[in-house]
C-alpha cells in the first residue's frame, strides 16, 4: 500500500494518511501502535493530554523502523503556555516518547482565556529553530484565532481542525488555503457521532464496493487533506488505509461537499469554549 504524502509550505513531507491515538488507554498503546505500524502505518498523531506519549514511545522503540520513516505529531496542553513552560512541556513529551525531536509540535486549542497565544506561538517556532520539532503548527485554531498567530510573521505548516462531511469549515479552510497552511482533520469520520452510512455516502460505497469510512476518507485525501483516524482493531486499521486505493469521480466529491451543514455539523467543542 502506497500511502499519498503532502508537502508542507516549510518543505518536510508528511504521510496524509496516519493513525491517531486519541482515547487510545495507556496500557493499551504499545499493542496498537505496534499493530498500526504492521498495518504499514508510519505517522502517529499524540498529545500529552492523552497520556500514551510513553506507550507510542515504547512501540517506536520496540517496531525497529529507523526514525526517518517515522512521522510523529504531539500536542501542547492548554495548562502550559509561555516561553519556559512551553519549552519544559516539549522536553517531557520528548522523554516520554524516547525522541530527540518530534516531527510536529501543535498547540493543542487556542483557549481564549490564556490570552494571547503569540509567545507560545514564537517559543514553538524557537523549538523548530532548535531542531526539537521538525514542523510546527497549531490545532483547533479556525478564522476567529489564526489570525493572531498569522500577526507573528511566522506561519503554521498546519491547522488541525474537527472537520468531516457535515461540517466541512470552509471559513477557516479558505484561511488556511491562503496562506498554503495544510489541514489535517480530526474526527474524519464524525467520531461515531453522526451517521454516514446511508444517503450519498452509503450510495458511493455501494456503487464503488468500498466502506463508508473508506468514501470519507477518500474524499479527505482528494482535497489534499491530512487524516489520522482511529481503531483498536487490526482489521479496521487495514481497512482504513486501503481507502488510499478508493477513487472518487468530481460528482461523488461534490456530492459530500454538498452535505456541509456549516456550524450546526459540529459534534465536538467549539473552541471558544474549550479553556
Amino acid at each position: 500500500m502506497t500511502i499519498p504524502t503532502r508537502t508542507l509550505n516549510d518543505g518536510r513531507s508528511i504521510p496524509q494518511l496516519g493513525f491517531g491515538v486519541f482515547k487510545v488507554e495507556p496500557d493499551e498503546t504499545e499493542r496498537i501502535v505496534l499493530d498500526a505500524f504492521e498495518a504499514g502505518y508510519r505517522h502517529i498523531d499524540t498529545a500529552a493530554i492523552y497520556r500514551n506519549e510513553e506507550g507510542v514511545g515504547r512501540a517506536i522503540a520496540a517496531s525497529g523502523i529507523p526514525r526517518d520513516e517515522l512521522f510523529i505529531t504531539t500536542k501542547l496542553w492548554n495548562d502550559r503556555r509561555g516561553a519556559a513552560d512551553t519549552r519544559a512541556a516539549l522536553g517531557e513529551s520528548l522523554e516520554k516518547l524516547g525522541l530527540s525531536h518530534v516531527d510536529l509540535y501543535l498547540i493543542h486549542w487556542p483557549t481564549p482565556k490564556n490570552g494571547s497565544p503569540v509567545e507560545t506561538w514564537e517559543t514553538l517556532g524557537a523549538l523548530r529553530s532548535e531542531g526539537l520539532t521538525t514542523s510546527i503548527g497549531v490545532s483547533n485554531f479556525d478564522e476567529r484565532y489564526l489570525p493572531e498567530i498569522l500577526s507573528t510573521g511566522v506561519i503554521p505548516a498546519i491547522d488541525q481542525i474537527e472537520l468531516h462531511p457535515q461540517f466541512q469549515q470552509r471559513p477557516a479552510v479558505s484561511l488556511a488555503a491562503q496562506h498554503d497552511i495544510a489541514i489535517e482533520a480530526w474526527g474524519p469520520l464524525g467520531q461515531g457521532k453522526v451517521d454516514y452510512t446511508g444517503g450519498v455516502i452509503g450510495e458511493i460505497a455501494a456503487r464503488t464496493g468500498a466502506s463508508w469510512a473508506q468514501v470519507v476518507l477518500a474524499w479527505h485525501l482528494a482535497a489534499g487533506r491530512i487524516v489520522f483516524p482511529k481503531s483498536n482493531r487490526r482489521e479496521r486499521m487495514e481497512e482504513n488505509l486501503a481507502a488510499a486505493s478508493v477513487e472518487l469521480s468530481a460528482a461523488d466529491i461534490a456530492a459530500i461537499d454538498a452535505l456541509d451543514l456549516g456550524a450546526a455539523g459540529r459534534v465536538s467543542s467549539d473552541p471558544a469554549d474549550a479553556n
